[in-house]
């Protein structure tokens, strides 16, 4: 949560007093003084303290197994969205999910209240990796591992940055293999195997930057974040 939208809250202070206390230096993270007003904190990573007092956020963080079928949206007609998924009481206000799946691409979705820390995760100049599993329909080769490397080019001409595959198996029928890249265009990866004369069958995220789908999260449960995954995102609070 940001310091200046933390401060105003639990001390109910103007915005003219909020800068005040900055500017005397009564603003302090883990003992040192702070005098960005944005900075983003969460009292579960920081020791927050305002004018001698201890300030606590209650932020929320989920990692998401998502279905097949389910989209990422907050509300949806049509269909069943990851917040479907929570119960009533997780359905906190604010909660909205750090980038999307397709509806049909399954795995990990991180859901948080935390606007600041989304935005820092979906930043392009933060390169955040996503690791996703991939089922193509025919044979994906060293020239596709080359052409991922170098920059896959879009029909229509768009350049996506360079992305690492790898191959788990590959049939003249069907591959399956493990791709991570940096950006998030809008079914990039789809689209970076049409580009290759190949059709992605199935799709799963495993990873978002440090956070991994964790191996015993079924299809449709959710968690709440542990604290050494908390304090793996740590980088990304700015």
């Amino acid at each position: 949560m940001r310091l200046d939208k933390l401060i105003e809250k639990e001390l109910t202070t103007s915005r003219k007093e909020m800068k005040r206390l900055f500017v005397r230096g009564k603003v302090k993270v883990d003992g040192k003084i702070e005098r960005s007003e944005a900075r983003n904190v969460d009292s579960r990573l920081h020791h927050i303290e305002v004018n001698g007092r201890t300030l606590s956020t209650s932020e929320a963080y989920y990692l998401l197994n998502k279905p097949q079928g389910v989209v990422t949206a907050n509300h949806d007609h049509q269909h069943q969205t990851v917040l479907d998924l929570l119960s009533t009481n997780d359905r906190k206000e604010k909660l909205a999910s750090v980038g999307r799946l397709d509806r049909d691409t399954e795995g990990l979705v991180f859901l948080t209240t935390n606007g600041q820390l989304a935005y820092e995760l979906l930043h392009p100049v933060k390169k955040v990796t996503k690791c996703y599993e991939a089922v193509v329909n025919g044979e994906v080769t060293t020239e596709d591992i080359a052409a991922f490397q170098k920059g896959i080019v879009f029909h229509g001409g768009e350049i996506c940055q360079p992305a690492q595959l790898e191959i788990l198996s590959a049939t003249a029928e069907e591959s399956r293999v493990r791709l991570m890249i940096q950006e998030g265009k809008f079914h990039q990866v789809k689209k970076m195997f049409l580009a290759c004369g190949k059709k992605v069958v199935f799709l799963k995220r495993y990873g978002i930057g440090p956070l991994m789908l964790p191996a015993d999260l079924t299809i449709g449960r959710y968690r709440e974040l542990t604290v050494d995954e908390l304090e793996s995102l740590k980088i990304y609070f700015c």
